[in-house]
C-alpha cells in the first residue's frame, strides 16, 4: 500500500466506483472490469479504492470466482473499502461471508469485517456507510455521530430523490440527509451514470457503473474542498496509459 510518508501532508487520493455486478453471465465473467478498475486506481497512486455496492450481481457467486476476486484485491497496493448493496447484501449466505473475501489485511467490508466505519489511521481517514444487510427497503444513508479523523467519507447505495416522482422507489436518499452528513465526500452507488447530485456544500457523487459510465471517480482530499474528476477505465485507454 502507498507509504503515507511519501504523500504531501494530509493529501489523499481516493478512487470511487460501484455496480460492477461481477459474476453475471457473459462479458463480466472474466473479471476484466475489476482488473481495469484496479489498474486505473494504481495509475493515480490511489490510497484507497471505494466500491459502493453491487460489486457482485448476486450472492450466489461460485467459490472459484470469489477466490479470484480475493487474490486480485489482496494484491492491490491500496486499501479497498466495500459497501454491500441491494444485489449483494451482507446476509448470512453473502458473498462477503464466504470465500475469504474479508481475510486480506487491506480489504474492509462494512457490516462484515467492521461495523459501519472503516478507520484507516495512517491515512487520517474514516469511511462510514450503512451496508445493505438484507433485501428489504431501508434508509441507506448513515449520518455519522461525529468525525473521528481528519478526512471523512460517507458511502451509500440507493436512489437520490430528485422530485416527488421518485418517492415510489426503494432505498431513497434525500438532499437534506446528504448535507447533514457534513462529510468531505459522499460516495454513491446504484445509478449507472456518473453525476453529482444535490445542490449544497457537500459533494455527493455517483460514480456510475464502469460498464455504462466507462469511468471511475478520482477524489483528491487535502483539507479543502475535494477535487473530483473522472478517469477512463475503457480497455483501450487503460492500455494506452500503461504504455506511456
Amino acid at each position: 500500500m502507498p507509504d503515507s510518508s511519501s504523500r504531501a501532508a494530509g493529501e489523499l487520493t481516493v478512487v470511487h466506483t460501484s455496480d460492477l455486478h461481477l459474476g453475471t453471465r457473459g462479458e463480466r465473467d472474466d473479471l476484466e472490469v475489476l482488473r481495469l478498475v484496479l489498474t486505473a486506481a494504481q495509475h493515480v497512486s490511489a490510497d484507497a479504492l471505494l466500491l459502493a455496492g453491487d460489486i457482485f450481481d448476486t450472492n450466489r457467486i461460485p467459490l472459484a470466482v470469489l477466490d479470484r476476486v480475493v487474490r486480485m484485491l489482496a494484491d492491490a497496493s491500496m486499501h479497498v473499502v466495500i459497501l454491500p448493496g441491494n444485489h449483494d447484501p451482507a446476509t448470512a449466505d453473502s458473498a462477503y461471508r464466504k470465500g475469504g473475501l474479508g481475510d486480506p489485511e487491506n480489504v474492509h467490508v462494512l457490516g462484515v469485517t467492521c461495523n459501519d466505519t472503516a478507520l484507516l489511521p495512517t491515512l487520517e481517514l474514516e469511511i462510514c456507510g450503512k451496508p445493505h444487510m438484507d433485501y428489504v427497503d431501508m434508509a441507506p444513508l448513515l449520518l455519522p455521530d461525529r468525525r473521528a479523523s481528519r478526512h471523512q467519507i460517507v458511502m451509500a447505495h440507493g436512489h437520490f430523490v430528485r422530485s416527488d416522482y421518485d418517492l415510489h422507489r426503494s432505498w431513497l436518499l434525500h438532499e437534506t440527509d446528504l448535507e447533514a452528513t457534513r462529510a468531505d465526500y459522499v460516495a454513491l452507488g446504484h445509478w449507472e451514470v456518473a453525476q453529482r447530485v444535490g445542490s449544497g456544500d457537500v459533494q455527493a457523487h455517483y460514480s456510475g457503473s464502469p460498464y455504462r459510465a466507462g469511468t471511475v471517480n478520482v477524489v483528491r482530499l487535502d483539507g479543502s474542498a475535494p477535487a473530483v474528476s473522472r478517469l477512463s477505465v475503457r480497455r483501450e485507454d487503460v492500455e494506452d496509459r500503461r504504455r506511456e
